[in-house]
């Protein structure tokens, strides 16, 4: 298995390039997760400050400590630390700027999920018998349920390409022949935290997706 991109480190945290398909803990039938895998490459037990999901590829916070862990929660949590995604959907929003305000259930209870938008890109992937809207989607989150992203967007209509458990199914197929998609267009690509007495931003720029898939068979770009 390749090494685990670590992008920075200090004596508390690693910030780290998750790559798509990897699970982030451990469990039954869990093979290679990031959190056995990261702790045999640095030689040091780590703990998880927050999660991406296994098919979201991107940046993540991973501590060195419980302690740490436990700080960097809280910060997680007090939105000193924001967190940016790329999405492409398939589909369209009304409005290119705003924000998704709808609650989530999970695990049978009713959480607040609010999620900041805006549409960076359009254009269209052109078959013979239909027209596909696309777009890519820059997101801000003010709330980190799981898989918020992934239920605010299909909600609206607008369901990220490759996402076969809260998007459209039969769609992705046709993606997946009309323009190469085959994994979930999801990316964390932007971390701004506290660092020494100041705000730090790091920035993932060789993110797939950053760019619009299908393309060579798409016209209509706006």
């Amino acid at each position: 298995m390749n090494p685990i991109p670590i992008i920075y480190q200090n004596q508390e945290i690693f910030i780290i390039n998750k790559k798509a398909g990897m699970p982030v803990q451990g469990g039954e039938k869990i093979a290679h997760p990031l959190d056995e895998e990261l702790a045999k490459q640095v030689g040091q037990k780590v703990y998880l400050v927050h999660r991406l999901d296994k098919d979201t590829s991107g940046l993540m916070i991973v501590a060195k400590s419980p302690q740490a862990a436990n700080k960097w929660t809280k910060l997680i949590g007090s939105k000193e630390v924001k967190k940016e995604y790329i999405a492409i959907c398939a589909g369209s929003l009304k409005e290119k700027k705003g924000e998704i305000s709808e609650d989530i259930i999970q695990h049978g209870q009713t959480k607040r999920a609010v999620t900041h938008y805006q549409v960076e890109k359009e254009w269209t992937i052109e078959r013979e018998e239909e027209a596909i809207p696309m777009c890519r989607i820059r997101l801000l989150l003010e709330t980190g349920r799981m898989h918020q992203i992934r239920i605010h967007l299909a909600k609206q209509g607008c369901p990220i390409a490759g996402d076969d458990q809260h998007g459209n199914f039969k769609l992705n197929k046709v993606l997946r022949k009309a323009a190469g998609i085959k994994n979930l267009q999801l990316y964390s690509v932007k971390l701004v935290l506290p660092l020494n007495g100041k705000m730090e931003t790091f920035i993932n720029d060789g993110v797939l997706g950053a760019e619009p898939l299908g393309e060579g068979v798409a016209n209509n770009e706006v």
